[in-house]
């Protein structure tokens, strides 16, 4: 439990969250205010980044940590947009899926289900007014949700059929290419392919490029020795600090690009991610494993088709979680459905949710979450979206007194 009890009033968790953002961007202090920025689009964009707040206000509030049994690897910072569509097999792509699934775990530990489901209906809630619902119709939404969820967890219920939204976003990445998705992200000067540096890539500093060409030299020597990737494929052409994401924005993320095919036009891109504890770990104690370990673990477990070549690596002492990126990876954009689309997808999220910690689970509980506990969970969300939205408003208004908007 937390050592100090945190101030739950609006400007007291403002206060926590600026002091957390600051923490967090002390490496590179010039990302503060591009997290500022991003968690100022929305409530929900501030959920996103605000993972170690959620539980520092639950370990504040046992009777809002307080929830319906049930235990097993969770996603640990589970909300609307972390839910996806990536190809399986990032090598093999005339052989792999495209599929639809959580695919973010880098907060990922052994606990109660309960707290997944929370962080999810909360921030359904707060993105309902980006969807343009109605109070009464996003209470009822989360309603449908947890219907799902119990649906698919406890009473062994078959996924429903994906919703069109889904299914959109998977014919719609489908057909993007690989070189497409390079120049995207590089340029060739001088018949030599880079980063383009800017808003999504800077330069590293000589001692951080140093230690990350061998960080991903270990992991390149675990596919070589796997089978997995020839060493050809993988020699470095260019490294660039990747700037991605809302809450781990301000770790150590570098992008990593290989020779693959060869050529101007033949490389791979690979992530690596900086990993630590879980936000979590102010309520649960994290497992014994390596932080890069335990976000892997957590994939293998929860997904019914994990991506391959998943590996990790140390980057002088900090523990790296490394994949290849694709261009099929991408997510539904929540602001722009359809009306009649929103339902249909509310329940699918709740089925995927529900499936994935019956995967992962560790200890069932004897029935299925009862038609009470159900409400008790979304008494609990709509009270915590409150207050994740009075923190968002307290923190827009001292942005504003400060310039800073």
């Amino acid at each position: 439990m937390a050592k100090k009890k945190t101030n739950t009033s609006a400007g007291g968790l403002a206060a926590r969250q600026m002091t957390l953002d600051v923490a967090r961007t002390r490496r590179f202090p010039s990302l503060l205010e591009r997290k500022d920025a991003r968690m100022m689009l929305s409530p929900l964009a501030f959920l996103r980044g605000a993972a170690p707040l959620f539980y520092e206000i639950l370990a504040s509030r046992p009777d809002l940590a307080d929830g319906p049994r049930g235990e097993g690897w969770l996603s640990g910072d589970l909300h609307l947009e972390n839910f996806g569509a990536y190809r399986t097999h990032p090598l093999h792509e005339k052989d792999s899926d495209v599929v639809f699934g959580l695919n973010d775990f880098d907060d990922a530990y052994v606990g109660p289900f309960y707290y997944d489901v929370l962080r999810l209906m909360t921030s359904l809630l707060l993105g309902a007014r980006e969807m343009r619902l109605r109070g009464p119709d996003a209470v009822a939404l989360g309603h449908s949700l947890m219907d799902a969820y119990v649906g698919a967890a406890f009473d062994d219920k078959r996924l429903p059929d994906a919703p069109l939204p889904v299914t959109r976003l998977l014919d719609q990445v489908q057909k993007r290419t690989r070189l497409a998705f390079l120049n995207s992200r590089t340029h060739v000067v001088d018949k030599k392919r880079t980063f383009v540096r800017g808003p999504r890539y800077e330069s590293l500093s000589r001692e951080l490029e140093k230690k990350a060409k061998k960080a991903f030299a270990r992991y390149a020597r675990m596919l070589e020795k796997s089978g997995e990737a020839k060493g050809e494929h993988l020699e470095i052409k260019d490294l660039a600090l990747r700037i991605a994401g809302t809450g781990s924005l301000g770790g150590v993320r570098v992008a990593v690009l290989v020779c693959g095919h060869g050529g101007k036009d033949g490389g791979y891109i690979f992530d690596m991610k900086e990993q630590g504890t879980p936000s979590s770990s102010i309520l649960i104690k994290p497992p014994k494993l390596s932080p890069a370990t335990r976000v892997i673990t957590a994939m293998h477990a929860c997904s019914a088709s994990p991506p391959t070549l998943l590996g990790e690596t140390m980057l002088g002492k900090t523990s790296m979680f490394v994949r290849k990126l694709m261009p099929q990876e991408d997510k539904i954009d929540f602001a722009h459905l359809a009306l009649p689309d929103i339902a249909p997808l509310g329940r699918y999220l709740g089925a995927l949710t529900g499936k994935a910690h019956a995967r992962g689970a560790k200890r069932m509980p004897k029935r299925a979450w009862s038609r009470a506990e159900k409400e008790h969970v979304i008494r609990n969300a709509i009270e915590l979206a409150g207050m994740h939205e009075g923190a968002y408003l307290a923190i827009a208004e001292t942005l504003l007194h400060t310039g800073k908007k």
